[in-house]
């Protein structure tokens, strides 16, 4: 391996973001981070489906879907998504892809997934609190927020009120751009 390919392949396992690449939803090769961002050996999640990473089949797919448009028109992605660690733990993560294949996005993938904390300033986050952060994220209104989680507009607002008196902002672009540079505490 000459000079520069060590370098590159150093700075990718090194990296202090998950990163990942597949081939058709199959993980191919993974950093140090990703894996252990995800509570695995790396050695445990090479070849794997990453269906392994979501708390369930249907939410595997519904992420395949929902940005699989986006990647055939422009070639990449992105959204904030939970997770799932090897413990069962939910991990919500900023979500970053780019195909290789256009014709086929899903065929040839590089991505990276950074950890969101659900701790800022002494606040912690419920599940109901990450799961309206995760939709509001994708610009979902509250109506169709309460749909997608079986709920009425009427409690996803008093969840959004809620996020806004506790993250002392006044809206919800101000919520999501406060939450875009969480922090761990400690």
């Amino acid at each position: 391996m000459d000079n520069l390919t060590q370098q590159m392949a150093q700075a990718f396992d090194m990296a202090p973001i998950g990163m990942a690449v597949s081939n058709h939803r199959v993980l191919g090769v993974c950093n140090t981070f990703f894996a252990q961002m995800l509570g695995y050996d790396r050695r445990d999640l090479l070849g794997q489906s990453f269906r392994i990473l979501y708390p369930s089949h249907a939410e595997f797919d519904r992420v395949r879907d929902i940005g699989l448009k986006t990647m055939e028109d422009h070639g990449s992605y992105s959204d904030e998504r939970m997770m799932q660690r090897k413990d069962g733990v939910p991990v919500w993560c900023r979500f970053r892809a780019r195909t290789l294949t256009p014709d086929d996005p899903l065929a040839h993938l590089v991505m990276s997934f950074a950890q969101i904390y659900d701790q800022v300033d002494g606040g912690q986050l419920t599940k109901r609190e990450r799961e309206v952060l995760s939709w509001l994220s994708r610009g979902q209104t509250s109506k169709e927020i309460g749909r997608e989680l079986g709920l009425s507009p009427r409690t996803i607002e008093d969840v959004r009120a809620r996020l806004l008196r506790k993250f002392e902002v006044k809206n919800t672009s101000e919520l999501l751009s406060r939450m875009s540079y969480a922090r761990p505490r400690g």
